[in-house]
């Protein structure tokens, strides 16, 4: 389950030009030219305008679900999706490109259709409709009922149920792994925490013998070293309650596995918001926060602008920290400073403002599944107390002061 605000538009893609275990050839292609090509494989480019439209958001939608729940990757392959039909889509690498198809990837490729609650991008899969059939769309029936008049997104309800919607726009980056880069452990916080104890707490629903978490709160504790450990026993993994890449990938797959989110019928990934205050701190008191708060925004940021590192919220302002405000500064045409003054900060939030409008929706930030918490916990940046620029400047060395006393 990846760290990410929402499912994202990858600039570009790896095919394996074969079956997943087959020796061959791994292609890079940027996403469109990569969805023209499919497009291009698997339908006709003389049927309905409707038709077409639907296959290739239904081809958007499946490749999306490919990357966001790191189907191949979590199974330790080097690519995000193949070119064998059995698996994946057909793909034809040199292939011609039909230009009706041409056109209509250039303006469906950043959208895709999901569940209505959910946020992965539906697993859309679909077949021919003549010599094979399944429970997605038919490409031939697509076509028959665009000749009846239906439009594509009406088309696409026939097959996968009136509570999908379409989602437009998606926002366009780099692929990015889910894994931090660094392992967590006992103290570690932030939302890839609380991505493995939510992870953790549904793959217990499997198997019981590893401990539930709770309350899921972004915070590596004894609680969920515990269950770390007990997950690498199941799964003959070292066991040290450190969650290092095999782990992490481990528990990618087997969440995936055991809530279907690959599957055209999932559990569904929904969206909630996490927490990360501190016990006692008050981020409106004397000293507050801010250094937290500003990590929170920079690493918002970070999720849709490749230039600014992710940061680790400890409320210290260390060179990591210097860094990512060097990156976003130089990106709004600010001074290089790394200080954070009362125009970098306005700055700063007005930026994550636009996200929060644009792309957020009701307060949603990560996508996790937070079992046995109830209600989800209030974020950063709800109220203009909490995000007005804190009076003095932030840089190097600052650190909230109710967080260094303890």
């Amino acid at each position: 389950m990846p760290v990410t605000i929402t499912p994202y538009i990858p600039r570009y893609i790896t095919v394996h030009l074969g079956a997943p275990g087959q020796n061959a050839e791994n292609v890079t292609v940027t996403f469109p030219d990569y969805i023209k090509n499919v497009a291009s494989s698997e339908i006709y480019p003389t049927w309905e305008p409707s038709a077409l439209r639907a296959n290739i958001l239904a081809q958007v939608s499946f490749a999306l679900n490919r990357v966001y729940t790191e189907y191949y990757p979590s199974r330790g392959y080097p690519f995000q999706i193949t070119s064998t039909t059995a698996m994946d889509q057909k793909f034809i690498r040199g292939r011609n490109i039909f230009e009706n198809i041409e056109r209509i990837v250039d303006e469906l490729f950043d959208d895709y259709i999901r569940r209505q609650g959910y946020a992965e991008p539906l697993s859309a899969k679909f077949c021919n409709g003549t010599t094979t059939t399944c429970d997605g769309l038919s490409q031939w029936g697509s076509q028959e009922l665009a000749l009846q008049g239906l439009d594509s997104v009406s088309i696409l309800r026939r097959y996968y149920g009136d509570d999908i919607e379409l989602v437009m726009d998606a926002p366009v980056q780099d692929v990015r792994t889910s894994y931090p880069g660094t392992p967590l452990r006992l103290g570690s916080r932030g939302p890839e925490v609380g991505v493995i104890q939510a992870e953790l707490n549904r793959i217990s629903q499997n198997y019981p013998a590893i401990p539930k978490i709770s309350p899921v709160d972004a915070i590596f504790g004894p609680q969920t070293e515990r269950a770390v450990r007990q997950f690498q026993q199941i799964f003959n993994l070292p066991v040290g309650g450190v969650v290092g890449k095999v782990t992490w990938y481990k528990l990618v797959f087997l969440y995936v596995g055991v809530s279907g989110l690959s599957e055209l019928v999932s559990e569904g990934q929904r969206f909630f918001g996490f927490n990360f205050s501190v016990d006692g701190a008050d981020a409106n008191g004397p000293g507050g926060e801010s250094v937290l708060l500003l990590q929170y925004l920079l690493s918002i940021l970070a999720q849709f602008d490749s230039s600014i590192p992710f940061l680790t919220l400890d409320g210290i302002f260390g060179p990591q920290t210097e860094q990512a405000v060097q990156a976003f500064q130089v990106s709004q045409g600010l001074p290089a400073t790394g200080q954070v003054n009362a125009e970098t900060w306005n700055s700063l939030y007005n930026a994550y403002d636009g996200i929060d409008t644009t792309v957020l929706s009701q307060d949603i930030l990560f996508p996790a599944e937070l079992q046995g918490l109830g209600n989800a916990p209030e974020v950063f940046a709800l109220s203009t107390r909490q995000t007005q620029y804190p009076g003095r400047e932030l840089g190097l060395g600052d650190r909230d002061t109710e967080r260094s006393d303890r």
